[in-house]
Order: C-alpha cells, then structure tokens, then sequence
C-alpha cells in the first residue's frame, strides 16, 4: 500500500502497516546517515518551518537536522521575538508563515490539539512536534524504531513505562505504537500519577516497581511534568525517588539483558541515576540518534515521498 496521509498528527491514528512504513523509511536513511556523504536532495526545494512554541531542545535540533538532510531550506521560528508576543493568534502566525512560501510546518504547542487545527486551515502538511499532554508521535515511532533495533518484532515484548504517565504526551504516544505492534505494556508510578483509567488503553497499571520490573525487558523513564501540573501529585521529589527512582539496587530487579531508555530531558538523580543514564544498558544516545532518521521518514513521507523510492545507501 502507497504512503497517502499528507500531516503527522497522532500515533493513534495511524494503522500497524503506517507504523511499519516509517520504520522501514527510517531504516533506510539511517543507513545513508552512515555514509560519507549524509545528504540526499529528496526535499530539495521546499521549506520546511520549525513553529516552536514550546522549549525544546532534541526534537526541535532533530527536526532541524532531518529537513537539512533531506536537502530542505529550515526556518526556525523563535516565539520569543515573534508577534506571538504582542498577541499574534496561532491561526495569523500559521497563515503568514503558508504565505511566505512555506511548504510545510512542523509544530510544537502547548495546547493540546493545535496541529489538527493547523491540519484544517491549511493546504500543507502539518507534522505535530508535540502537543501539550496529548501526544509526541515522533518520539513514539523513535522509541518504537530503537526497541525493534535491540529486540526485534515487539510482539509479547513486555515494555513497562514508569513515571509520570498522567501528563506525558511521550507516555501516550509509546501506549498507542506498542499496543498496535503487539507489545505488553505495564504502566508503573504513584497512583496520583497512573490512574487506573489508562487501562481502557489495552495496558496494565501497576504501583508495586519490584514486580513490574521484574520481567521487563525493556524500561522507560519519564520526568516529572511540574510544567503541567496544577497541584503537587506527590509529597516531594525526594520521596518520588526513594519509591519510584530507578537506582542500581532497583535495576538488579531486571532482567539481565533489559534496556533502559528516556527520551529527555534526563533530570538525574530523580527518576534515574547517572550510573544508569550512562551505563551499558542505556539506549538514551541512540534513541537520539534514531530521532533524525524517524523524522527524515516522517518529512519525507508527508511531502509524498514512498518508502520503496528512499535512495539506497552506498
């Protein structure tokens, strides 16, 4: 089947095959990213506009990197000295930008639903960079491409998520990519932060860290959210780490060959200890890596690119 959604806006979207047709895009290029020579002139021509409206540090370099691989012009948007600080709306902002020539926007905003809006009022691709607690499909479908890489099909792979699931949008984004590939997903953290209302998600809550690391075979961490959250979910950080903080003594819980990831920013010592975060057992580099690959399939792809067409490595 032919790639045909023109806009990235949500993992829960997409269907097994989609899901699949980025990876094997991104396999592609990660190989031309090996190459003496990085850039293929797939994207040569158009513009891609990074509107960040939130901070961001990884996704907003990747997003950057992937488009100037792919031989785009890259235009960062800084909200800072934009009109977004004399009350610009969001609609005048996107529409200016389609104006000036801009042949697709890729979004990040802190309410939720803004790239669908964008999707509805203009003629280009729109891809969602993530979107208050509602979802961050790239790094899904990076996290997805980085547990394939080290575990093969994902199918009965036990995947536990720990930390604060509540108001993650990476936590969401990972629930809807593993459930469609077949994984068994265990939610872990205070109940304040996991709610037994994500298991209509087709994944399992659990509070007890021992036993739900007892079989993963993979781990990721979360940070806590203080941006988005109203009111303290937990007496102190301190006491989030001494229950729930992943340490050497609690990694020795796992199985052996288990990887442990994080999709930044790593706030250490709080929900994973610097020994761990640098360790042998860490994948955090390498989903960073695989960041730019997955997002050179996504760009390449909305703008009507075919996975069967990605230029072979040499």
């Amino acid at each position: 089947m032919p790639w045909t959604r023109r806009h990235l806006l949500t993992i829960e979207e997409l269907n097994l095959h989609e899901i699949e047709q980025i990876h094997t895009t991104a396999t592609a290029f990660k190989k031309i990213l090996g190459r003496s020579v990085k850039k293929v002139p797939a994207l040569r021509g158009k513009t891609i506009v990074n509107l960040f409206l939130e901070p961001s540090t990884r996704t907003r370099m990747a997003f950057d990197m992937a488009a100037k691989r792919l031989s785009a012009d890259v235009i960062a948007f800084d909200a800072a000295s934009s009109s977004t600080t004399k009350g610009e709306t969001l609609r005048d902002t996107a529409e200016n930008i389609r104006a000036l020539g801009a042949d697709m926007i890729v979004i990040r905003h802190a309410a939720a639903g803004s790239p669908l809006y964008l999707s509805r009022l203009l003629d280009i691709p729109i891809i969602n960079a993530g979107d208050g607690a509602h979802e961050h499909p790239t790094q899904g479908l990076l996290d997805t491409f980085t547990m394939i890489e080290h575990l093969g099909s994902l199918r009965g792979r036990k995947i536990v998520i720990l930390g604060d699931i509540l108001f993650s949008r990476v936590a969401r984004s990972n629930i809807h990519a593993l459930t469609k590939l077949g994984a068994a997903v265990t939610l872990v953290g205070p109940s304040t932060l996991v709610p037994e209302w994500f298991t209509a998600l087709g994944v399992k809550v659990s509070h007890d860290l021992r036993s739900a690391l007892a079989d993963a075979e993979v781990v990721m961490l979360l940070r806590i959210q203080h941006e988005r959250q109203s009111s303290g979910h937990f007496p102190s950080l301190g006491e989030y780490t001494s229950m729930f903080g992943l340490n050497k003594t609690r990694a020795g819980w796992l199985n052996p060959k288990a990887i442990i990831m994080h999709p930044g920013p790593i706030n250490r010592g709080v929900e994973i200890d610097s020994e761990l975060a640098d360790g042998p057992r860490s994948v955090i580099l390498e989903q960073v890596t695989n960041g730019i690959a997955v997002r050179m399939a996504v760009l390449y792809l909305c703008s009507g690119g075919q996975p069967e067409h990605v230029m072979p490595a040499e």
